[in-house]
C-alpha cells in the first residue's frame, strides 16, 4: 500500500467519525431531552398524584361533611315532626275541650231556658182559696219547702207496734230488752227493739214543664167526680176550646186538682197561656184554672238513719189467743209503771202467720 492510498483512507474515516459524532450528539440531545421531557412528565404525574390525594381528602371530607348535614337535617326534621305531632295532638285535645264546652254551653242554654219557662210559670199556681187570720209568723219572708214523711213499714207476724205519749216510756221499754208478760194463766216473753228507717235527709229536684199534660183548678165542689172528669173530657178534647185527643184524665184528690194528659204535645202550652177557661158544665158553666203540669225528677238525694222515739217494735208474741184480747193485753201491761211503762198512744198487733203494713207519719212537736 502506498502512502497515498493510507492518507486518502484516513481521511475518508476522519469523515465517517464527525458524522457518528455528529449522530451522537443528535441523540445525545434528543435523549437529553427525552430526560427533560419525562421528568416534567413524572413531574406532572407527581403533582396529578398530589392533586388526586388532595381531592380524595377533600372529597371525604366533604362526604363525611355532607353525611353530618344529612344526620343534623334529619334531627331537626325529627324534631320538628315531633313539635308537629305534639302542635297536632294539642289541637286534638283543644277541639275535644271546645266541644265538651260547648256541650256545656248546649247544656246550660237548655236549662236556660228551662229555667226561664219555670220563671214564666211562677206565677201561674193552680187556683186555691186562701184567707188571713191574723197569725203571724217571724221569717215569713224565706222560701222554705216543707217534706212530710209517709213511710210503710211491712209488719212481720207475731209482733206489734207501741207508741207511747212519752219518749222517755219507750226508751225505758228499750232499755228493759226483754219483757214477761202475764196473759191469764200463762206468761210470755217478748223483746223490745226499736224502729229505724232509712230516711231521705236531703232532696235536689229538678223540674221540667210536661209538653202534653195540664192541671186543672178551681173546680165545682158540688158536682160529682166522674161528672167533673167527663165535662173537662169533653172541653179540653173540642178543638175550638185549643184542645185536643186527650189521652188521659186523673183527679188529685190530695190538692182537689185534675190531670188532662193529651195524646199531642203541642195542646197544653196554648191552654196553659190562657189559663181561665170556662168549662159548660150543663146547667152552669165554671170558671176553671189551667196551669202547666211540672214533671220531677230527683237530681240528689241523701239518705240518713232516722229512729222513731216514742214507738217499740215488740217481737216473739206467741198466737195462743184472739187478736183483739191479746193486743189489750198487751197495752195493759205496758201502761203500768210498775212494768217500766206509760201512757200508750197506740198499739197494732199483727198475729203470726199475717202481714201488716204501718204507716208512719211525721211525729209533730207538742205545743208548749
Amino acid at each position: 500500500m502506498s502512502t497515498e492510498d493510507f492518507s486518502l483512507m484516513d481521511g475518508q474515516s476522519l469523515g465517517c467519525l464527525d458524522h457518528v459524532l455528529r449522530e451522537i450528539n443528535k441523540y445525545k440531545t434528543q435523549h437529553e431531552a427525552l430526560l427533560a421531557e419525562q421528568k416534567i412528565l413524572r413531574d406532572g404525574i407527581d403533582n396529578n398524584n398530589n392533586f388526586a390525594e388532595q381531592f380524595k381528602k377533600r372529597s371525604e371530607e366533604r362526604k363525611a361533611s355532607i353525611e353530618d348535614e344529612k344526620k343534623k337535617r334529619t334531627m331537626i326534621i325529627q324534631k320538628e315532626k315531633q313539635k308537629c305531632r305534639a302542635v297536632q295532638d294539642e289541637n286534638t285535645k283543644l277541639q275535644v275541650e271546645i266541644l265538651k264546652v260547648k256541650e256545656e254551653l248546649h247544656k246550660l242554654d237548655q236549662r236556660n231556658t228551662s229555667l226561664k219557662k219555670q220563671t214564666e210559670i211562677s206565677t201561674a199556681v193552680p187556683e186555691r182559696r186562701v184567707v188571713f187570720r191574723g197569725n203571724t209568723k217571724e221569717g215569713a219572708h224565706a222560701v222554705s219547702f216543707d217534706v212530710n214523711p209517709h213511710i210503710v213499714y211491712p209488719m212481720e207476724g207475731g209482733t206489734a207496734l207501741i207508741t207511747f205519749e212519752e219518749e222517755n216510756v219507750a226508751q225505758k221499754i228499750l232499755n228493759l230488752k226483754d219483757h214477761l208478760v202475764q196473759l191469764g194463766d200463762c206468761t210470755i216473753t217478748v223483746q223490745a227493739k226499736p224502729i229505724q228507717f232509712l230516711v231521705p235527709s236531703y232532696v235536689e229536684m229538678e223540674t221540667q214543664v210536661c209538653p202534653r199534660r195540664i192541671l186543672v183548678s178551681n173546680l165545682p165542689k158540688e158536682e160529682p167526680e166522674d161528672r167533673v172528669l167527663d165535662k173537662l173530657d169533653i172541653h179540653f178534647s173540642r178543638k175550638k176550646n185549643g184542645g185536643g185527643e186527650v189521652e188521659d184524665r186523673d183527679m188529685l184528690h190530695d190538692s182537689g186538682t185534675v190531670v188532662i194528659t193529651f195524646v199531642d204535645d203541642n195542646i197544653a202550652k196554648c191552654l196553659s197561656d190562657k189559663q181561665d177557661h170556662e168549662v159548660d158544665f150543663g146547667k152552669k158553666k165554671y170558671k176553671v184554672k189551667v196551669t202547666p203540669f211540672l214533671n220531677g225528677e230527683i237530681s240528689q238525694m241523701k239518705i240518713c238513719n232516722s229512729v222513731c222515739m216514742r214507738t217499740v217494735l215488740l217481737t216473739g208474741i206467741p198466737d195462743i189467743m184472739d187478736k183483739d184480747n191479746l193486743q189489750d193485753n198487751l197495752e195493759i201491761h205496758f201502761q203500768k209503771m210498775a212494768n217500766g211503762g206509760g201512757e200508750v198512744e197506740g198499739i197494732m198487733y199483727n198475729p203470726p202467720g199475717h202481714t201488716t203494713l204501718a204507716l208512719f207519719d211525721e211525729d209533730s212537736p207538742k205545743d208548749s
